[in-house]
């Protein structure tokens, strides 16, 4: 038994802005059931409420730089996970996760050093850590500061780090001349360190100091090699590919089952797929869409911004207008997109759709009732919708990217490779062929429900990770 100490800026329940709190939410939970003791260090922001909490620390001083915090330490307890929160009001006590109104904060670089370093003090004096596993840029300096500033505390001797790469195109770059803000020396503010085109970045000082390094996807660690999706730090991350490791993300089937999802009316099986029929049938009258069955209907539940491929679907819209389908989409994000979204409801009423903004219901319910979910991504690091919905026996229609590439093959669903409107269209028009063969159709879609993507495997993928790093705990 390994002794893991997460850091992240979120986690389900307590907050959430999109994938990373999912993942944060559902992998501990699986690692304590496969025999690792690990908990998860996170700010306790000023929307989270908690219901009852221990307070381990009532103070705990923070040093960072030229500034001194005061921290509270609570812990709450879920499934055998222990999570530690950060109760600092000065840093944390806001409303938002990095920002409101659209605007960052501006002294995010503070508020996230602080986390890292509150995090090394409570493995120094709470929660013992073999090792330390970072979660995306706000962890990043994690390692860095373990290596620099506690390199002589025995009570972190010998703990190894790990980082893990949800998304490499949000790195936290912040203006170098804010270096003495993190209470780093300027030794490390080189190239070779945390320094990126004269600014500090957080993420790429977790890649250089960390001892392993993760990504979400098998073909996602290996794109992120490349200039294409490297986002500037692909020379970076070749020189550490010898440790570098994809790890699909899993699903959590508790919450997504088509046989007991409790946002569905009619529930549904690859046994029994009748379910699927009146989950079809209550969506296009819930969105008020022609109700006709025999019509094929693609699902959009996603945020809406350019990583997303939303400029491929703008590029064919006219074409998909002009096909004998329909589509409902759920999401927002890019004011572009939302209006792009808007004018064709407005404009082919029987053929389109839209609900701007999030819900998680209705989201449960496109998945069970589509015949096809589009998810066109520029990149995706991993991607959960493809595998919601192919347990839902909807058949994905994605670009072969990250996790795409890796969940979804020709016997499940339809992928392709151009980025390019034309390349898009081609794949829909096939998916919209193939649909016309009904016994085919049907195989498709149970060979997707089969498919298992849960937690059990990604846990084990860290595990045998962790235990590379210092053998099998006792």
């Amino acid at each position: 038994m390994s002794r893991i100490l997460m850091v992240t800026s979120e986690a389900a329940p307590f907050a959430k802005t999109g994938g990373l709190a999912d993942v944060l939410g559902a992998l501990p939970p699986a690692l304590v059931k496969l025999g690792e003791e690990v908990s998860v260090v996170m700010p306790r922001y000023g929307s989270v409420r908690i219901d009852g909490a221990e307070r381990l620390a009532p103070e705990m001083p923070l040093s960072l730089g030229p500034r001194t915090f005061t921290a509270a330490i609570d812990q709450v307890e879920r499934e055998g996970v222990r999570y530690l929160f950060v109760d600092c009001p000065p840093l944390y006590g806001r409303s938002g996760i990095y920002g409101e109104w659209g605007a960052e904060y501006l002294d995010n670089h503070i508020r996230f050093g602080a986390l890292n370093l509150a995090a090394l003090e409570i493995a120094r004096k709470i929660s013992p850590a073999d090792i330390f596993h970072a979660h995306d840029w706000p962890a990043g300096l994690l390692a860095p500061y373990l290596r620099e500033l506690y390199a002589d505390d025995p009570a972190l001797a010998g703990a190894k780090c790990v980082m893990t790469i949800h998304n490499l195109g949000y790195q936290g770059n912040f203006p170098g001349y804010l270096l003495p803000d993190l209470g780093l020396s300027s030794a490390v503010f080189t190239p070779r360190g945390l320094e990126f085109w004269g600014n500090i970045n957080f993420l790429k000082a977790g890649i250089v100091w960390s001892d392993e390094i993760t990504t979400v996807s098998p073909t996602y660690a290996q794109e992120i090699q490349t200039p294409q999706y490297g986002h500037g730090l692909d020379g970076v991350l070749r020189d550490r590919a010898a440790h570098i490791t994809g790890i699909l993300n899993g699903v959590d089937y508790a919450e997504w089952d088509p046989e007991n999802d409790p946002h569905l009316q009619n529930h549904f099986s690859a046994r029994n797929l009748s379910g699927k029929r009146f989950a079809k049938q209550a969506l296009l009258r819930e969105m008020k869409l022609p109700p006709n069955e025999k019509r094929p209907l693609i699902g959009i539940v996603s945020r809406f911004a350019g990583q997303k491929g939303f400029d491929l679907v703008a590029g064919i819209a006219p074409e998909l207008a002009e096909l004998d389908l329909a589509v409902a989409v759920l999401g927002s994000g890019e004011p572009l997109y939302e209006q792009m979204f808007r004018t064709l409801a407005e404009k082919y009423p029987q053929k389109f759709a839209v609900q701007i903004g999030y819900d998680e219901g209705l989201a449960h319910r496109i998945e069970a009732a589509a015949d096809m979910f589009l998810m066109p991504s520029q990149y995706e690091p991993c991607g959960l919708s493809q595998m919601y919905s192919l347990r839902y026996g909807t058949v994905p229609i994605v670009r072969a990217t990250g996790g795409l590439d890796d969940t979804v093959d020709e016997s499940t669903g339809f992928k392709f490779s151009a980025y390019t409107p034309e390349a898009l269209l081609d794949a829909i028009r096939l998916a919209l062929t193939a649909w016309q063969d009904r016994k085919l159709w049907l195989e498709r879609m149970r060979r997707g429900m089969a498919k298992d993507f849960s937690w059990e495997a990604a846990a084990a993928g860290y595990q045998r990770l962790y235990r590379n790093l210092v053998g099998p705990q006792v």
